[in-house]
Formats: structure tokens, sequence, C-alpha cells
């Protein structure tokens, strides 16, 4: 795998008060004097701090995300939902969409108008896709990622603005990540799948589920593979740097 252009994703999940945000800053420092001024780091923290994480890297080239959204494009009555253009007016450039600890609560379609959503507010989507334990014992992981990709795409004609995040959702906070056989022909079989929808579309698949920095340098082997969707390791900023280090030396 290259080097450049890598996108490491800080997946703060329910965690973070406005104290904790001062970590970031040395993630700026490590920025501004790493040589690889390429890669694109992108902090999604919980709604709560969305605005904070956006003023704190203002003239940084870092960006901000949510982790979630409503599929509701407009404003209303829906107590406790945040839609696009909430996330949008609080600094947000990119969402995820399809988490693996959300999709229990979710199917396919919901995600497909949510990525619709996000899209029309010009927010950058990070799309999650990836099987179940059983799923893939059962050998369902092929015709799993098939659907999710497909259905998540119905209707949506450019992807550019679409970065894909392979996340086997047996791997989530496991500590277990797959085969590097195994993430070769998933990588392999995603890319088949997208090209086949899309033909001629430049996109990015990424990695996620369970990522640190011992793994990551296995992880990084991986062709095609331009980065990773990082959950506990990312909240202190030491195992962030370390693990960016480590994919782009």
């Amino acid at each position: 795998m290259t080097n450049n252009n890598m996108i490491f994703i800080a997946n703060w999940k329910m965690n973070g008060e406005k104290s904790h945000i001062s970590g970031i800053n040395k993630t700026i420092k490590f920025l501004k004097q790493s040589k690889n001024k390429k890669n694109q780091i992108i902090y999604c923290p919980p709604f709560t701090l969305i605005s904070s994480v956006k003023n704190k890297v203002k003239n940084t080239k870092i960006k901000v995300g949510a982790q979630n959204l409503s599929q509701l494009n407009d404003y209303g009555a829906f107590t406790g939902s945040v839609n696009s253009k909430l996330i949008k007016s609080a600094g947000g450039d990119y969402v995820i969409v399809g988490h693996s600890e959300i999709r229990n609560q979710e199917n396919d379609i919901l995600i497909n108008k949510k990525i619709h959503s996000a899209l029309k507010e010009k927010l950058k989507v990070i799309l999650c896709i990836g099987e179940t334990y059983k799923e893939k014992k059962n050998n369902k992981t092929l015709s799993v990622l098939k659907t999710q990709i497909t259905i998540a795409l119905k209707n949506i004609k450019k992807i550019n603005n679409i970065i894909f995040a392979y996340e086997p959702r047996w791997a989530i906070g496991t500590g277990k990540i797959p085969k590097s056989s195994e993430l070769r022909k998933n990588f392999k079989d995603i890319n088949n799948i997208i090209n086949k929808l899309k033909k001629n579309q430049k996109y990015k698949i990424i990695y996620g589920g369970s990522v640190n920095s011992k793994n990551v340098l296995e992880l990084k082997k991986i062709n095609d593979l331009k980065g990773f969707l990082i959950g506990s390791a990312s909240l202190r900023a030491k195992n962030f740097i370390d693990i960016i280090k480590k994919s782009t030396n």
C-alpha cells in the first residue's frame, strides 16, 4: 500500500468532555512537524463536542465528523434526533453511517436514506460495511457486503464523497482482526462490487475494527487499504499518533 494520502479517523464513540479536547494539541503539533502533509485526519467526537473540536482545529487541515445522523432532512418535532443540517451548522465535515454498533437498530434502506441526506447537505460520508461472526462462519461475508453496498448506493450517482470503511462487526471492541488472507479477499470483493455498480469512479476503502499501534503494522500491508477507522485507540493522542506514524513509515 502507498503511504501517502491516507485517512485516519478517530471515532471517540460515547467518550469525551471539553477537557478531553486538549489532547488534540499533540496531534496538531505532530502534523506540523511531519514531512508527510498529504494524510487526512478526521475527528468524530460525540455531537456535544463537534463545535468545540471544530474550533480547536480551525487553523489546520484536520476535519471533524459526526458519528451518526437522522435520515430526516428538515427540522421538526423529533426529540433526540440530529440531522445533517444540524451537523453541518455545528461545523461537521463528515458523518459516519452504518457503524456496526448501530446497525443492530437499522437496516440497509435506512442507511441509504441517511447517505442521501448527508450528501444533500454537502457532508462527506464514512460508510461502514461488514459481516457478523455468524455470517462469517456461514461463508456469507461476500453476500452480506454485496447487499450492504448495493442498497447503500441506490440512486446515488457519484461516490467520490463516500469513504468505504470495512469493519467486520465481530472485530469491533474484541481485539481480534481478520487474517491477512481474509482481508485481501474481502477488499478485492469490495472493489469488485463497487466497480460493477459505479464504473470508473474514484473512492477509497479503509479498515476499522480493533485497530491499534501493534496490529497496524500487519494491516497496512493490505493492498488498496487507504486508511483506518480507529475507536478506543484514538482516545489518547499518543496512541493515535503512533498508529499514524507506523502506517506511514
